[in-house]
């Protein structure tokens, strides 16, 4: 692989940020800063943002007695305190409000429009404003929205339609053969299980919405919320203004995203690329849903997880760790937050960062700071590559398990050479060689800690490759109670 560029979807700003926006970015994040550790950072793209248009928006800022630019200023500043506030390391934030966005997303549409592969039509429908999207009446339950409970409106109006039935046989087609890799295994069958239903043309623009970008041949209409947000992906590359970075990055090797927005990146999007006669993404890679101690996180319950909130209690590494330690990437899942606290100290506080400070502490102490580079740790070495591999594969919770087992092992070879009683015996080739071994050990780990835990890998590295060592700043202070 020469490059790497990952997205997260771009999060809606009728929403603060919440653990579930939190989650698909932290993910992000760790996948962008572990292939910087590979290919080096001018090679890895990693891309995030904030989608600002849309009836919804606007009706939500008339409710705070706002203007929808007001409203969208606000809120986007939130998301990116809150990612600052994690570490995110994105090299682009991109609203949707922006300029770049527009030029780009009206280059898109107008090409697909060239090509033939829209045409107007009236439409006539029953529509969410929750979702954004007109629903079937076999997507109802008892008359209403699933996802919003909320019965929704009948809409007519003049729109503008993408030819979806043309292009199904080649979405599936590119999705049976991993042209366009939908994973985990679950999401690619649930796809594929979508093209057995009656998918059906879509509308790329509104008639009736004001908040939104003009369709260029056709001010009178809105470039739909939705189609225009996925356009994203292309303008934060240049699309419509830099083709040779649209060159550079384009395809994306990851879109990571929650599932309720599975059909629109899986089908409506490979659908318009291969329309615009441009690549298909690598792969997308669709993670589940979590409840919050076994219920369903909502407004109304108000259990839902401010990862602010969770960056003050614990930080921001120990905030990124819990969340992605819970359950594996791409299932759904259950936060158990009052058991985050014990989580910490086991496995941060009373491991990690105390196998570090214990031997950091020992080999000043008995080595005088110089240890032994020859010692073999050959038997070691399938932890890092076991860990890489997982985080590969998205495969976050196994990576940090391989990680904790690691430092068990670590942990558990100290009680069982005792370099103190060495020390106290006299033994000093032995107790030269152990713990020698055991900072080998852990210079091989702070690389793959880094991506998960960037201020505990750095910290790690300063203490472990210094030509003097001496026990530094705790990695992780205990909790008191």
């Amino acid at each position: 692989m020469e490059k790497f560029y990952v997205t997260t979807p771009i999060y809606y700003v009728n929403a603060r940020p919440h653990i579930g926006s939190a989650y698909t970015t932290i993910a992000a994040d760790v996948l962008a800063r572990y292939w910087r550790g590979k290919l080096g950072d001018d090679q890895v793209f990693f891309l995030t943002g904030t989608d600002e248009h849309g009836a919804k928006v606007a009706e939500s800022a008339v409710k705070e007695g706002k203007t929808p630019e007001q409203f969208t200023d606000e809120v986007s500043a939130q998301f990116r305190a809150a990612w600052q506030k994690l570490n995110i390391s994105h090299n682009d934030f991109l609203r949707t409000t922006e300029e770049r966005h527009k030029i780009g997303a009206q280059k898109f549409l107008s090409l697909l429009h060239e090509k033939g592969a829209l045409y107007e039509d009236q439409y006539e429908g029953l529509y969410c404003i929750g979702c954004e999207r007109f629903l079937t009446e076999k997507e109802l339950v008892d008359g209403k929205c699933p996802l919003h409970n909320t019965v929704p409106e009948k809409i007519q109006e003049k729109n503008y339609f993408f030819k979806l039935k043309e292009w199904l046989p080649k979405v599936k087609e590119a999705i049976e053969q991993d042209k366009i890799k939908i994973q985990p295994e679950w999401a690619k069958k649930e796809v594929l299980g979508l093209f057995k239903q009656d998918l059906a043309d879509f509308s790329v623009s509104r008639e009736k919405v004001q908040w939104g970008i003009p369709l260029p041949w056709d001010e009178s209409q809105r470039i739909y919320v939705w189609v225009e947000a996925l356009t994203n992906y292309l303008t934060a590359i240049g699309y419509g203004s830099d083709e040779e970075k649209v060159k550079q990055w384009w395809p994306a090797q990851y879109h990571l995203m929650a599932k309720d927005i599975l059909k629109f990146h899986a089908v409506y999007w490979p659908a318009m690329l291969l329309a615009a006669d441009l690549p298909l993404p690598e792969a997308e890679f669709i993670h589940g849903f979590f409840t919050v101690n076994g219920q369903k996180m909502s407004k109304s319950l108000g259990n839902a997880i401010d990862p602010n909130a969770l960056v003050d209690q614990y930080g921001a590494d120990a905030t990124r760790y819990l969340l992605l330690a819970q359950f594996p990437f791409g299932q759904d899942g259950d936060i158990k937050e009052e058991a985050f606290a014990e989580q910490y100290q086991a496995a941060l506080a009373n491991g990690l960062g105390n196998v570090v400070a214990r031997v950091t502490k020992m080999v000043e102490q008995y080595l005088d700071g110089e240890i032994d580079a020859s010692v073999a740790i050959d038997d070691f070495t399938h932890f890092p590559t076991e860990i890489g591999q997982a985080i590969e594969q998205l495969d976050f919770f196994t990576a940090l398990q391989k990680l904790q087992q690691a430092i068990s092992l670590i942990d558990e070879e100290i009680e069982k050479v005792k370099p103190w009683q060495l020390a106290k015996e006299e033994k000093s080739e032995e107790l030269r060689s152990a713990l020698s071994r055991y900072i080998l050990c852990l210079r091989t780990l702070h690389p793959l800690v880094s991506p998960f835990m960037p201020e505990a890998g750095e910290k790690m590295r300063q203490q472990l490759e210094a030509e003097k060592i001496v026990k530094g700043e705790g990695l992780f202070p205990r909790i008191v109670a």
